[in-house]
């Protein structure tokens, strides 16, 4: 049984979770076995994130403490976060993925960057592009009206040569016939 200054560096390192994350995903994960467990940690590992099982207790001290009362309705059972401080699509996309395959792992809630978001809520953020896929999004269509300007400037060159080409022909045409 932890002491009393145990639990205290636990509730600490949690709230410090809370206030740096920009996401985390309250999980039931009951029923995974210790491979499923492994790979999970690996895939967090990988997405930079990282995946803990924490007592219900601690985790209702510091979302009390913190104003995040609405999550305490999802801490019944056994409760894991998923975390990550720099992407926050990242561990939800990890937890839907090993969901799938792994029926036992349950999404319960989260919190999106002081947010509290229900089961639905995190599937769809889940279901968000990856960062490139939207750099890249933005990156074409910024790059759309610069390619659309080029053509269009390609266009009234090749339209202004052909008319100077057919009066350089004309000319000559003029010049034979006199």
């Amino acid at each position: 049984m932890p002491t009393r200054k145990e639990k205290e560096t636990m509730v600490e390192m949690i709230k410090d979770k809370f206030e740096n994350s920009k996401v985390i995903v309250l999980t039931d994960y009951r029923g995974l076995d210790v491979a499923a467990m492994n790979k999970l940690r690996r895939k967090m590992d990988e997405a930079d994130s990282e995946f803990k099982v924490i007592k219900n207790t601690l985790i209702k001290r510091v979302t009390r403490e913190m104003g995040l009362q609405d999550l305490d309705s999802y801490l019944e059972g056994p409760t894991a976060l998923a975390t990550s401080s720099t992407d926050p699509v990242a561990p939800a996309k990890v937890l839907q993925d090993i969901a799938k395959e792994h029926k036992q792992l349950e999404i319960k809630a989260g919190v999106l960057e002081g947010s509290v978001l229900d089961e639905s809520g995190i599937k769809a953020l889940a279901d968000l592009p990856s960062r490139e896929v939207l750099l890249g999004r933005v990156v074409g269509g910024m790059q759309a009206p610069l390619t659309g300007f080029a053509v269009s400037l390609q266009g009234l060159l090749r339209n202004f040569v052909y008319a100077l080409d057919g009066i350089r022909e004309k000319k000559e045409a003029e010049e034979k016939a006199s």
